[in-house]
């Protein structure tokens, strides 16, 4: 996926949860170490780092990296892991998981972007079962782009005022 696709995605859930109580920004070019900040919908500062998967893995793979990098923010915030594939959505709320128990070393690209470089990496494949929250798309559903309707009615929206 490119940049500018995945930049698409992370900008379209910063939108679809601010219209569910949420309060985020999208952070996704400054290179943090997440893709949104902002409030849960009970006020609470939180940071969400966001995935866009094209092929299911029933485990939900975090980079160890990632993952002690949102930890070393202040406890107080409430770290978010999004994954969206083929079959759904799912939110997990690192703060409340033994992700321990998921360690594993995995043989992959460097960066998500560049793909020639593969190296061992460690991991966290998170079980679909430690979501908070999941969203398991229809058989019909999936047949499209999980987002294609959302892009087409913002691309007539904006072409309607130029």
């Amino acid at each position: 996926m490119k940049s500018d696709t995945i930049h698409k995605y992370e900008k379209a859930v910063v939108f679809v949860l601010n219209l569910d109580g949420w309060d985020l920004e999208w952070t996704g070019e400054n290179y943090e170490h997440y893709d949104a900040k902002g409030k849960t919908p009970k006020g609470h500062d939180c940071v969400i780092e966001m995935k866009f998967r094209n092929k299911y893995y029933e485990d939900k793979l975090l980079e160890k990296y990632k993952y002690d990098k949102l930890m070393t923010l202040d406890s107080k915030i409430v770290k978010l892991y999004f994954v969206a594939d083929p079959k759904g959505n799912y939110m997990f709320w690192l703060n409340n998981i033994d992700v321990e128990q998921y360690n594993n070393s995995v043989y992959a690209p460097v960066t998500t972007l560049w793909k020639n470089n593969k190296t061992n990496k460690d991991v966290y494949l998170l079980p679909e079962s430690e979501s908070s929250i999941t969203n398991i798309y229809l058989e019909e559903e999936r047949e499209e782009s999980i987002w294609k309707e959302y892009f087409e009615k913002r691309e007539k929206n904006t072409n309607r005022f130029l």
